[in-house]
């Protein structure tokens, strides 16, 4: 379960994002992050009641979670640290190109979802050619009540070209979305929600609403 004290941790690490503060308050890094991973242990366990390929997988959840430190080499923003968790539960690990469930903490905009987001160039051709071929069940799939109830804006993409993709007509049904650079699906969680003791029942809900989608871009890898 997650706790107010680990909201409270990334508040204050958000308005002291510098090492000296970090490692003063190392110990409540450590109990934020093990309520974390405590989490992401169980959404594992509960995804594999319904996804077999994350079952399959046995995942480390260490592995599905993604490193405080951030990678400021090419940033102009210097801040050492996230202020946030986030983890990626997917088939083979978030390494791997499939695609899979989203978990993120972070005070005030926090969110769950699922799909792929940003994927490289030739998994993304990939996933386009399958919206393409597919097109009817793909828009079957995302025009669903429960899809729609559960994320209101649809697929979202990360990211969207202007024009059509390279060998494709602007007439195409599909274009909406062979524009897209990504598909993926957000829900928001208020604070309260994330403390909530139910929060690993409505998470794996929210996660099975979106494994239909996750599967049908899937296959294309």
């Amino acid at each position: 379960m997650i706790t107010t004290e680990t909201l409270d941790f990334l508040r204050e690490l958000k308005l002291n994002n510098d090492r000296g503060w970090f490692e003063i308050h190392k110990k409540e890094y450590q109990h934020a992050y093990g309520e974390f991973l405590d989490t992401v242990v169980k959404l594992i366990l509960a995804i594999g009641e319904f996804d077999k390929d994350v079952a399959g997988s046995h995942l480390d959840p260490k592995s599905c979670i993604m490193r405080i430190n951030r990678d400021v080499r090419f940033s102009k923003d210097k801040s050492p640290y996230k202020t946030n968790f986030f983890a990626f539960i997917n088939r083979g690990g978030r390494k791997s190109p499939y695609g899979g469930y989203y978990f993120h903490i972070e005070p005030g905009e926090s969110f769950i979802g699922g799909g792929i987001y940003m994927p490289e160039p030739a998994v993304l051709d990939q996933l386009r050619g399958e919206i393409d071929r597919h097109f009817s069940e793909w828009h079957s799939i995302i025009s669903k009540k429960e899809f729609i109830s559960r994320f209101p804006k649809g697929v979202e993409p990360s990211g969207s070209l202007k024009r059509p993709p390279k060998g494709y007509e602007v007439t195409n049904p599909a274009m909406e979305y062979l524009k897209f650079k990504g598909y993926y699906t957000q829900q928001f969680l208020s604070d309260r929600e994330v403390t909530d003791s139910a929060l690993i029942s409505r998470i794996s809900d929210t996660f099975l609403s979106s494994k239909p989608m996750i599967d049908f871009l899937n296959r294309a890898l």
